[in-house]
C-alpha cells in the first residue's frame, strides 16, 4: 500500500507531492506504516518546491514512476525554502523510521546532511546524492561513501560565462550572485563564472549571496546597481536569482545596459531569453536529474550496479537553442 501524498501548494511543513487531501494523516514518520511489497520504496528528498526547478524535478520523477509502476514506489518530499536544513534533516529521519529502501537527496547543504545520511546507511538504506554534491572532506572524515549523480556545475557556469563574455570588452565590470555559500554547487558555479570572466579580462567587482531566492536577488541587485553605475553584467547562479536581478535592472531603467545570465533553464527564464532580458542560462535537465538518481539506486538495490559517481549532462541555452 502506498503512502498518501500531499500537495506542496496546500500543505505546510513537510511536502509529499500528489493529489491526496491535506486532511489525510501523515504516516511517513511511523515505521509501522511501511507495507513493503516486492517493489523497492524510494524516497526523493529535494530542496524548495517553491523553486520551479525542483517542481520540475518532482514532476519528472513522478512521471517516471508512473511509467515504471511495477518497478518501484516513490515518495516525494521537499522543504519550504532552500536554507531550512533542520526540516530536511527531519525528512531524512522520517524516511529512516519508515524503513525505505533508498533515499535520493538534493541536500540543502553540502556538510550538514552527512551525519543523518550516515545513519540512513547504517540502517541499510541506499543513499544517492543528486544536484548538490556532498563535501568530500566531510564524507571522508565521517568514513562515509555516498555516490553523486549530477552535472559538473563549474563547467555549466563556465559555458554560460563564456557566452556572456562575447558581449563584453576587456575591463568591463560584472557582479556575481551566488547561492548558499556552504553548498558545493554554489561554490562551483561561482568558480565557473570567475573562470570565464578571468579569461575574458572582465573585472568582478562584487560577489554577493542571494541565497538562491528571487526576492533577495532583487534587493541585492538593486544595491549593486546603485554602488556600480557602470556595471555591465550580472551572473546569477540560478534562474530564480536571475529573475530577481532582471526585475531590479528593469526598475533601475538599465535593461539595455546590464546583461544577465542564469543557471537552470526554468520556463520563466526561457521567455526572458526570447525577449532579450536575459542572455543565457544552463540546462542541467531538471526533469531527468532525479530520474538519474532513482535509476542509480535501483541498480544498486538489484545488485546490478556499484555505488559510483555518475556525471550527467549540462548544456548552454541561448536564444538560438529555444
Amino acid at each position: 500500500m502506498k503512502t498518501p501524498r500531499f500537495s506542496p501548494l496546500l500543505c505546510a511543513g513537510i511536502f509529499a507531492v500528489g493529489l491526496s487531501s491535506c486532511s489525510e494523516p501523515d504516516r511517513s514518520g511511523d515505521s509501522s506504516a511501511a507495507d513493503h511489497s516486492a517493489k523497492p520504496e524510494i524516497a526523493l528528498i529535494m530542496k524548495s518546491l517553491a523553486n520551479e526547478f525542483f517542481k520540475t524535478m518532482a514532476d519528472g520523477a513522478e512521471a517516471y514512476e508512473a511509467e515504471n509502476a511495477d518497478q518501484f514506489d516513490l515518495i516525494v518530499n521537499g522543504i519550504k525554502n532552500e536554507t531550512d536544513l533542520a526540516q530536511q534533516v527531519a525528512l531524512v529521519e522520517q524516511m529512516i523510521a519508515r524503513g525505505v529502501d533508498a533515499i535520493v537527496i538534493a541536500p540543502a547543504d553540502s556538510k550538514a546532511l552527512i551525519s543523518v545520511l550516515k545513519r540512513a546507511q547504517a540502517e541499510g538504506i541506499t543513499v544517492i546524492n543528486i544536484d548538490n554534491k556532498l563535501d568530500e572532506k566531510v564524507l571522508a572524515e565521517a568514513s562515509v561513501e555516498i555516490p553523486f549523480v549530477g552535472p559538473d556545475n563549474r563547467e555549466g557556469a563556465r559555458l554560460v560565462g563564456e557566452e556572456l563574455a562575447k558581449t563584453l570588452k576587456k575591463g568591463d565590470k560584472v557582479a556575481i550572485l551566488e547561492g548558499v555559500p556552504t553548498a558545493f554547487n554554489a561554490r562551483q558555479r561561482r568558480a565557473g563564472f570567475e573562470d570565464a570572466m578571468k579569461a575574458a579580462g572582465a573585472e568582478v567587482v562584487t560577489v554577493q549571496s542571494a541565497q538562491w531566492e528571487m526576492e533577495r536577488a532583487n534587493t541585492v541587485t538593486a544595491a549593486i546597481l546603485t554602488a556600480n553605475p557602470d556595471l555591465s553584467a550580472i551572473l546569477a547562479s540560478n534562474d530564480s536569482m536571475a529573475l530577481g536581478a532582471a526585475a531590479a535592472v528593469s526598475a533601475a531603467g538599465r535593461e539595455n545596459e546590464v546583461q544577465i545570465v542564469g543557471f537552470d533553464n526554468i520556463s520563466a527564464v526561457q521567455s526572458m531569453i526570447k525577449d532579450g532580458r536575459i542572455l543565457a542560462t544552463a540546462d542541467q535537465h531538471g526533469d531527468k536529474l532525479a530520474v538519474f538518481g532513482i535509476d542509480a539506486a535501483l541498480k544498486i538495490l538489484s545488485g546490478e550496479g556499484r555505488p559510483t559517481d555518475q556525471k550527467t549532462p549540462v548544456d548552454l541555452v541561448t536564444l538560438d537553442a529555444l
